[in-house]
């Protein structure tokens, strides 16, 4: 019953955040390690993967892709987070406090154990195993 009520909020969430990629992109280029070429169509790209991954997680066809998608992107924009820490970078009105950026770091764990546990992957999964035998190999 909880999954089935913070599913939607946690695609709601990364929804909310993709279009927020495409409407105010000033603060995701910001915060992106300058190494990286293209930064606006990085943030795009990003947008795009939170849009599509939230709206998968509310498919129960697309889930599991979608879980596993959104995994990667956090994981592709973890050096974001490392990059405001070690730059002290802070967006918007965020309060210019150092341990905010620390709490950051862990925070993108939790959201990811978030996401392995709405999209029942891994160690969340909780489809039943199914048989291996087929319908022909029965009539044999």
């Amino acid at each position: 019953m909880y999954r089935s009520l913070f599913r939607p909020v946690l695609a709601l969430s990364f929804i909310i955040v993709g279009v927020l990629h495409f409407i105010n992109p000033e603060p995701f280029i910001t915060i992106m390690p300058s190494i990286l070429p293209w930064p606006l169509e990085l943030v795009y790209l990003s947008g795009l993967f939170e849009l599509l991954g939230g709206v998968g997680l509310l498919i129960p066809t697309t889930r599991h892709l979608a879980a596993w998608g959104l995994i990667a992107l956090l994981i592709a924009v973890y050096p974001a987070n490392i990059n405001m820490l070690v730059n002290d970078i802070y967006i918007g009105d965020m309060p210019r406090e150092r341990w905010l950026l620390w709490l950051r770091m862990p925070l993108q764990f939790l959201i990811g154990l978030g996401v392995l546990w709405g999209g029942e992957i891994g160690p969340f999964n909780t489809m039943t195993p199914t048989s291996s035998v087929t319908k022909s190999d029965e009539s044999s």
